[in-house]
Formats: C-alpha cells, structure tokens, sequence
C-alpha cells in the first residue's frame, strides 16, 4: 500500500498505528530511560512510534524524508 503523508496525517490516530504496525518496515529501535522508540519506513515517510514502560503507546511523530525527492 502506498500513501502519501498527508493522506496519512490526516487518519484518525487508530488507523495511523495499524498501517504503521501492519505495513511499515522497522528501520530502528532505541531505549531511553523508561521510553522505547521505534523508527517505521512507510511510503516515503517516516514514523517514530514512543512506547512508555508498560508498552503502550505515549506518542507518534511522522516525519518528511525530503531526501527522498532529491535526484
């Protein structure tokens, strides 16, 4: 599936976390005091999911990949 970020900016935040879980590549993972943080490659976007220490989500961060567009 491919979608746009701002296609994906604008789904309710439930529908963000299943497309990035069911379909976005893991790309890296780091912990930081009682917080883990997940990079996801989606299309050509990136999403960083942040797990507080009873691994739920606290937070999710979408970013451009501008580099993405350069030739």
């Amino acid at each position: 599936m491919s979608i746009s970020y701002y296609d994906f900016k604008n789904l309710p935040n439930h529908s963000q976390c299943d497309i990035v879980l069911n379909q976005g590549q893991l790309m890296n993972e780091t912990v930081k005091d009682e917080l883990k943080f997940v990079l996801y490659e989606i299309s050509s976007f990136s999403v960083e999911i942040v797990y507080s220490k009873n691994n739920r989500i606290a937070a999710l961060n979408v970013f451009q990949n501008k580099s993405v567009y350069a030739y």
